[in-house]
C-alpha cells in the first residue's frame, strides 16, 4: 500500500484572471476549487495512474470535510484525523499574466491529534511505501518528519521525501528510499551553485553518502537526474510542450516514479513515468489525468 502524508492540507481556489489589477474590481474568467497540499497531490496522480493509495494527514470544519470528500472522488483513499476547531486552509491562487498565490495558515493541531496520525503511521509494515512532502506548518513541532521516520525505521518502509532542503538533511540518517531536490536546492544545501550534469551527479552522490537510497533531481526544463541505489546514472530531458501550471508538477513526478517503480522493478522506467506524470501536469490546468501521463510515457 502506498500511503501519503499531507500535514497542511487545503482546498485550492484557482481562478483565471485577464489584465489583473490591484485596487481594482477583477472579474474571472474561469474558477474551480481542488483538494490541495503536496501530500494530496501525490495521492492524486498515484490513484490517477490506477494504484491504490490512502492519504493521511487532518481536516477540520467544512473545507476539511469538502477536501478529504474531492480525494475520495478522485479514487484515494482517505483516513484524515478530524479537528475539534478551526479549518482546513483555503489557499487562493490566481493565473492571469504572472501566477499569484494567497495560502492559508490552517488550523491549530493539538498534541493528542499529532499523537493519532503517529499511530497510524506507526501500522505500516514491510514494502508498504509512505510519501512524505512539503514544508511544517507552524502548528507542528518542526522534528515532526524526523519523528515520524524514527519511529518507521528498521521496519522496511519504503519512505519519500519531498520537501525543503533542511528538512531533507535532517531525515537523511532514517535512510529515506528516495529524496527529491531540485537542482537549485540540491546546490544550496552544500553552499555552491551547480552549473553541469557533472556537478549535480557528484553532489547527488553525496546526499547517498549521507543516507539517501535514491536521488531524484528535478531540472525544469532540463528534465531529471536520478542517482539510484546501485550507484548508476540515469538523465532524461522532458517531452516537449507548453507549460500552462507550475502547481503540483514536483509531486507528480516523485507519484509518476513511485508508480513506475513499483509497476516495474526498474529506475528506469520509475524514472520515465515520473518525468512523464511531472510535464504532463506542467502542461495542463491542474493535476494530469491518466490518459494525458500515458500520452506523452510514449514520447519518452
Amino acid at each position: 500500500m502506498i500511503y501519503t502524508v499531507t500535514f497542511n492540507p487545503s482546498l485550492d481556489y484557482v481562478v483565471q484572471v485577464n489584465d489583473f489589477k490591484c485596487d481594482a474590481v477583477n472579474r474571472t474568467l474561469s474558477e474551480h476549487v481542488f483538494a490541495g497540499g503536496k501530500g494530496n497531490n501525490v495521492a492524486v496522480i498515484i490513484s490517477n495512474l490506477g494504484l491504490k493509495c490512502r492519504a493521511l494527514g487532518f481536516r477540520a470544519g467544512f473545507t476539511g470535510i469538502a477536501m478529504e470528500q474531492m480525494l475520495r472522488e478522485y479514487g484515494c483513499d482517505t483516513d484524515f484525523i478530524p479537528l475539534d476547531e478551526g479549518m482546513t486552509r483555503i489557499n487562493v491562487k490566481v493565473k492571469a499574466e504572472k501566477e499569484f498565490e494567497i495560502n492559508g495558515q490552517g488550523p491549530l493541531i493539538p498534541e493528542n491529534k499529532i499523537e493519532q496520525l503517529f499511530e497510524k503511521t506507526d501500522a505500516l509494515v514491510k514494502d508498504d511505501v509512505l510519501a512524505l512532502s512539503g514544508s511544517i506548518p507552524n502548528t507542528l513541532p518542526d522534528d515532526i518528519y524526523e519523528k515520524m521516520m524514527q519511529r518507521l525505521d528498521g521496519k522496511g518502509v519504503r519512505i519519500a521525501v519531498d520537501a525543503t532542503q533542511d528538512l531533507l538533511l535532517k531525515v537523511l540518517k532514517y535512510h529515506p528510499f528516495l529524496i527529491k531536490p531540485n537542482n537549485i536546492e540540491l546546490g544550496e544545501m552544500f553552499g555552491v551553485t551547480l552549473t553541469d550534469d557533472e556537478q549535480i551527479i557528484a553532489h547527488a552522490k553525496k546526499l547517498q553518502h549521507m543516507g539517501a537510497a535514491n536521488v531524484l533531481v528535478s531540472m525544469a526544463g532540463d528534465g531529471a537526474i536520478l542517482v539510484d541505489e546501485n550507484q548508476k546514472v540515469h538523465k532524461l530531458l522532458p517531452p516537449k510542450g507548453m507549460v500552462v501550471n507550475s502547481v503540483g508538477a514536483g509531486d507528480s513526478m516523485v507519484a509518476g516514479f513511485l508508480a513506475g517503480y513499483l509497476t516495474s522493478g526498474s529506475y528506469e522506467q520509475a524514472l520515465k513515468l515520473g518525468t512523464a506524470a511531472g510535464s504532463a501536469t506542467a502542461f495542463t490546468s491542474w493535476l494530469a489525468g491518466r490518459a494525458e501521463i500515458e500520452a506523452l510515457l510514449e514520447k519518452l
